[in-house]
């Protein structure tokens, strides 16, 4: 081959190198991947939580995402105190409200671990007042007091098919705010203000009327703040003690606690309340800051009492998630969290979803964002939102205090981060 035919065959072997690099940098390159998560589509939540906070749309929140127990995704935005221009901080406190019914389902069923109990005891057995329950039943001519067909049990206190409201339902509502329940307790589900023990309020409460036959239907309401009572004359110790030395002490959940101990008032979160166009600081009380300091610190309330952190409540979900062991230590036996964690009531909570003892359960995927079917889970009042999907290996903890709440920032953040999975372990789409 001559001189010239050889620098001609080099010239288009350099055009056609250059066209292969070319095509090759037009094409989208594969996203950075965090324990199975692209990078770039996570910095999508950071930009939509910094928007959502910009705007006032919510006040401050807290994330915390686990995968396999590694940090996915953590983040905290916005304002801890926005007029004091406090920012928020991964370790902010927050009040947790009815993720609270969590600890203590898991505090029950260690007593029934431990034969104090059984799921079919009757409430009666540590309450007396539940005894001769009776029930409100809308008539023709207005409303009948009837009595409970059968007695109310464990079981149906853990999930929720005991008949018992928060109270604030129209025809039962003056009955229960007489006895400072229902609509004279915020929201129903307040006792932070109370100066008397949780017992004594649930005595009071099985004089009153419920709103449902036991077994009937999934009604929301005291039934947890019963079983908190529970544990307390089962095991003699109030719910305080409970939890603290058999859950959140041995766990390292140094942060959860029912009333914040003074010198860590700083770190509690302000509540805001949605409004039209934003949100403005909540009121003092019940239906806003609470008495989380500076209450009584009576009542225990196992339906709604504690604040934490996202990071310490997150540790809780971890032992859950690993079948009721963390750090070496054993708290709950797999069955009894398989028991938790599966539906056990059929499809009286709906088609898509159930409810286990102590948690929502996800019967069919769609019914709950992106979340896999098999995902348990539930929120609290204020705001907050978890999830644990055994099948992807997560644990997605949001925290922040607004109420009443108007954003649906948790369930876009919660989308985002399903849509930010790249390696899906149930999905055989690619």
């Amino acid at each position: 081959m001559t001189l010239s035919r050889l620098r001609y065959a080099a010239l288009l072997s350099i055009a056609a190198l250059s066209a292969l690099v070319a095509e090759a940098s037009a094409q989208p390159r594969p996203s950075t991947l965090r324990h199975g998560f692209a990078v770039d589509r996570l910095a999508r939540i950071d930009s939509m939580l910094d928007d959502a906070a910009k705007r006032e749309e919510i006040g401050g929140l807290v994330a915390y995402v686990l995968r396999d127990d590694a940090v996915v995704y953590e983040r905290a935005v916005g304002w801890r105190d926005r007029d004091a221009k406090v920012p928020m901080t991964a370790n902010t406190i927050f009040r947790i409200a009815s993720q609270t019914k969590a600890l203590s389902s898991a505090a029950i069923l260690m007593l029934m671990e431990e034969g104090k109990l059984a799921l079919g005891t009757p409430a009666s057995r540590f309450l007396p007042s539940f005894a001769r329950t009776t029930v409100a039943q809308r008539t023709d001519s207005g409303v009948a007091i009837v009595p409970a067909r059968r007695a109310i049990t464990v079981r149906d206190l853990l999930t929720h098919t005991a008949g018992i409201s928060y109270g604030v339902d129209q025809h039962v509502a003056d009955k229960y705010r007489a006895k400072g329940l229902g609509p004279a307790a915020g929201y129903g589900w307040y006792t932070a203000d109370k100066p008397v023990p949780v017992c004594t309020s649930m005595d009071t409460l099985g004089t009153l009327p419920f709103v449902a036959q036991p077994g009937e239907r999934f009604v929301y309401g005291y039934n947890t703040d019963v079983l908190g009572c529970i544990v307390e004359r089962a095991s003699g110790m109030s719910l305080d003690t409970f939890l603290r030395t058999r859950l959140t002490q041995p766990l390292g959940m140094h942060d959860t606690h029912f009333f914040l101990p003074a010198a860590q008032r700083e770190r509690l979160a302000t509540v805001y309340r949605s409004e039209a166009g934003g949100t403005v600081r909540a009121d003092t009380g019940a239906r806003g800051q609470g008495h989380y300091v500076d209450g009584p610190r009576v009542s225990f309330a196992g339906g709604a009492g504690l604040v934490s952190t996202a990071r310490d409540y997150a540790r809780f979900l971890q032992m859950i998630a690993h079948g009721g062991t963390w750090a070496g230590r054993r708290y709950l036996a797999p069955h009894t969290v398989a028991l938790m964690t599966t539906n056990q009531i059929g499809s009286l909570n709906g088609t898509g979803t159930g409810f286990g003892l102590g948690f929502e359960t996800v019967e069919q995927y769609g019914a709950s964002g992106l979340a896999s079917k098999g995902t348990y889970g539930w929120g609290g009042a204020y705001g907050s939102n978890y999830k644990v999907d055994p099948a992807e290996g997560l644990v997605i903890v949001v925290m922040m205090n607004q109420l009443p709440n108007n954003s649906d920032v948790v369930t876009r953040l919660q989308t985002m981060l399903y849509a930010a999975l790249m390696e899906s372990r149930t999905l055989r789409i690619r």
